[in-house]
């Protein structure tokens, strides 16, 4: 086990690196005989590739996927489906003043640690510019799960540094680059310049949701679905915290309140988020995830060089300064994953079960 590969039924290995000539993926366990070009795909990655606003890295990647394999004719074969993303705008002499020393807050440390050796272009793995290729398989996850049960899968940024953001609509998430369900992000826009010119950096909050999700999905005890959920969002870049449904709010709530009832037309409320003992209810899946600053900023800190002797450390370069605004489409393709993953399993274990996609109803 190399820590490259997720899923086990739709397994997606991930390779790159951030400065390389090209990042990707492999999915094995695609169904066969969905129709999938690269247009399927393509929409997604332009929601997260970089240098789409100034507020976030002016990297200019066009990330255009290429399917290399496992599809014949347009439709995907059963075989794996190699995704391909050309690296065209490396800047690597940015990195030339932290060969020696290390970002707090940044991985460089512990990937020195662990392998001794570190690749200190743009952080090589460690770099979010790895999530692209996950957002590609998620797509595919996406298409093949939308045909088969309808399933849609939406996101948005809740907040951003100490800028709350107002849930309004889920139309107004495509109309700015905040990912904001908000018709006036002009607030927004005044902080996140701010921000940037001051040189610092900052974290956010970002919703996820499925809806249309099967009743079912899910394992008893140690495959729960809010468990696996948990463990793909804490796998994207600079997450440091994920809520299921109610999450922290749980700790205050009574049990009059936190347990959703139940009417013969379905459940009364969702601070489940979607799962029951480890089992998908039908309802949507709610979830968020908490997001770290940005480590790589301009603003000097305190650091230690390979000798162990203190050093400052200032990070040039194209950088976030929020990697929580480019964050969305990534939450939305590994919940994507989970799902189908899951999705695939049950139809493995049960497949003879009716799946409904509405909370059954009281018996009389």
């Amino acid at each position: 086990m190399s820590g490259n590969t997720f899923g086990t039924l739709f397994a997606v290995t991930n390779f790159g690196e951030s400065h390389g000539p090209a990042i990707g993926c492999i999915i094995d366990g695609c169904p066969p005989g969905m129709l999938l070009s690269e247009a399927d795909i393509q929409p997604d990655l332009d929601r997260r590739r970089p240098g789409t606003s100034k507020f976030v890295t002016q990297r200019n990647e066009p990330d255009a996927v290429e399917i290399l394999s496992g599809v014949y004719e347009g439709k995907t074969t059963g075989t794996p489906i190699c995704l391909l993303i050309k690296n065209t705008d490396q800047r690597s002499k940015d990195y030339g003043n932290i060969l020696d020393t290390f970002r707090p807050g940044h991985a460089d440390y512990t990937y020195l640690h662990k392998y001794g050796l570190r690749d200190p272009r743009g952080g090589g793995r460690s770099s979010a510019r790895l999530t692209a290729p996950m957002v590609a398989a998620g797509a595919v996850a996406k298409k093949w799960l939308a045909e088969k049960y309808g399933t849609v899968f939406r996101g948005c940024m809740t907040q951003v540094g100490d800028v709350v953001v107002p849930f309004e609509s889920w139309e107004h998430v495509p109309n700015n680059p905040f990912f904001a369900p908000a018709a006036d992000v002009s607030h927004i826009e005044t902080y996140m310049e701010a921000l940037r010119k001051s040189g610092d950096s900052c974290g956010a909050r970002i919703r996820v949701s499925a809806s249309n999700v099967p009743v079912g999905l899910g394992e008893p005890l140690f495959d729960k679905m809010d468990a696996d959920i948990a463990y793909a969002m804490m796998g994207i870049n600079a997450v440091k915290g994920v809520e299921i449904g109610a999450g922290f709010a749980s700790i205050t709530q009574r049990g009059t309140t936190h347990g959703d009832s139940l009417s013969p037309q379905g459940f009364k409320s969702n601070n489940a988020g979607g799962v029951l003992g480890g089992i998908s209810t039908g309802q949507d899946l709610e979830v968020s995830i908490a997001i770290k600053p940005t480590s790589s900023i301009l603003s000097p800190r305190e650091s230690i060089d390979l000798a162990g002797n203190s050093a400052e450390v200032i990070t040039k370069g194209r950088h976030d300064p929020c990697v929580g605004i480019r964050a969305t489409p990534i939450a939305e393709a590994m919940l994507a994953l989970v799902v189908i993953e899951h999705a695939l399993r049950q139809r493995a274990q049960c497949g003879d079960v009716t799946v409904a996609t509405q909370p059954i109803p009281a018996q009389a």
